[in-house]
């Protein structure tokens, strides 16, 4: 049910309530959160996969090419995208000192984790249904950061003394 809501309140951003109810998920459930969502942005080309006869692992057993498949396809992305948060999230830690927000690390990366929903959302659905590059993946860093700025700018900003 928290994943739910998760889904829903990120699609919903950059919302004030929803940005606050994100906010309030621990880091666990989100990282967990990011994982299902790379395993759906993931199941088109593992369809293209076990459907294509004519690519080097067409010889492999069904089960092997699952394991295959999350070896050299799913933990690859999945550690590219996390680093690829990391990064996002840490322009947005120096935008949130720019501009004067009082926001830590964990919460920019929680708050970016979730900006990637509706892209890779997108993707998975563009994906089953026509051939579409990886490549469209890298267009969710310039989505996630334009609404990071959006988000940032809805907290408060620090007080002067």
């Amino acid at each position: 049910m928290i994943f739910l809501n998760a889904f829903l309140h990120s699609i919903k951003l950059p919302r004030k309530k929803a940005i606050f109810q994100l906010n309030r998920i621990g880091m666990d459930i989100t990282i967990i959160y990011m994982f299902i969502l790379l395993l759906l942005v993931s199941i088109p080309s593992l369809i293209d996969r076990i459907t294509n006869s004519s690519s080097h692992s067409a010889d492999l057993s069904f089960i092997f090419l699952i394991i295959y498949f999350f070896i050299f396809y799913y933990l690859p992305m999945a550690i590219i995208v996390f680093i690829l948060l990391s990064a996002i999230a840490y322009i947005g830690t120096n935008l949130a000192k720019i501009m004067g927000r009082k926001l830590k690390f964990s919460i920019i990366w929680k708050m970016t984790a979730f900006t990637t929903t509706v892209p890779f959302f997108l993707y998975a659905l563009i994906a089953l249904t026509t051939p579409i590059s990886d490549y469209y993946l890298w267009f969710f860093c310039v989505y996630s950061l334009v609404l990071l700025i959006m988000i940032i700018s809805v907290y408060p900003k620090r007080r002067t003394k």
